[in-house]
């Protein structure tokens, strides 16, 4: 027998695998409810996010219901044939962990570089997202316009492309059923003050802000999808934590006004 490659698993679908087949064998029952968030992710040593993807894996499959206030409940499996394969699609945490680490760094070099047609095209993507409704498909086709000219602040069609289809992994089914729950017209009001916060940084070449404010967006969105569905009180999602104690342990720096650059400094080859 030919042997086969190896394939690591990721760690949200190995949970999403050992509480199926604890459905599978009837420990838990079609319409008990499961442990909540947190005595999942005690009991099984892992992130309470983690064990997020896993839950959102598992409602997608049709094997969970998730009411918001009352607890994750198991269901009837759905039809095989409707049903969404286990496929090693990236947790929505995953994600956005992988973009906070790299637009934050692509924020950082724009704000270096960054021309008055590249700020234009950032500022009309910040007034389309101003006039959308949220949620909505409209409102994904501008943000990911925002996050997109930042990148192409930088001259690198790569680094283009490397942005619009990390965003684009919104649209994987994981993804966008954790959206179903926590994004709202307040969430949306939210992360558009935030773009504001990185376009002034870049607008302003303060390199520093600019990484900052970019990965400060980046984590609070993980925060708004780490919220309780409901069941527990007074838990501080992970991503608040590491955001805090980044900002803790940077010592604040007096500003200071952005350097004049001397004539054809900045400029990129394209």
């Amino acid at each position: 027998m030919p042997l086969e490659a190896v394939e690591a698993r990721r760690l949200y679908r190995q949970v999403a695998d050992q509480l199926r087949a604890l459905i599978d064998s009837g420990e838990y029952a079609v319409g008990s409810r499961l442990p909540t968030e947190r005595e999942l992710a005690e009991q099984l040593k892992v992130s309470r996010p983690t064990v997020r993807e896993a839950l959102i894996a598992l409602e997608v499959e049709g094997r969970v219901r998730i009411r918001v206030g009352s607890g994750i409940y198991v269901i009837e499996p759905a039809n095989p044939a409707t049903s969404v394969p286990a496929t090693l699609i990236e947790g929505p945490f995953e994600l956005l962990r992988a973009r906070e680490f790299f637009e934050g760094a692509i924020a950082e070099q724009a704000a270096r570089v960054a021309t008055k047609d590249d700020l234009a095209r950032i500022d009309a993507s910040l007034i389309a997202m101003e006039n959308v409704e949220h949620p909505g498909e409209a409102s994904m086709v501008h943000d990911r316009a925002f996050h997109v000219a930042i990148a192409g602040c930088l001259g690198n069609a790569v680094l283009v492309r490397v942005v619009g289809e990390l965003f684009d992994q919104r649209l994987n089914p994981y993804f966008s059923q954790l959206a179903h729950y926590f994004e709202s017209p307040r969430t949306w009001r939210a992360a558009l003050d935030e773009h504001r916060v990185v376009r002034d940084a870049i607008a302003a070449r303060d390199p520093e802000a600019a990484r900052e404010a970019m990965r400060d967006h980046l984590a609070r969105s993980q925060e708004r999808f780490a919220r309780n569905f409901g069941t527990e009180a007074g838990a501080v999602p992970a991503p608040a934590r590491t955001r805090a104690a980044r900002s803790a342990a940077r010592p604040s720096k007096p500003k200071r006004p952005p350097k004049k650059q001397a004539a054809g400094s900045g400029t990129r080859r394209r």
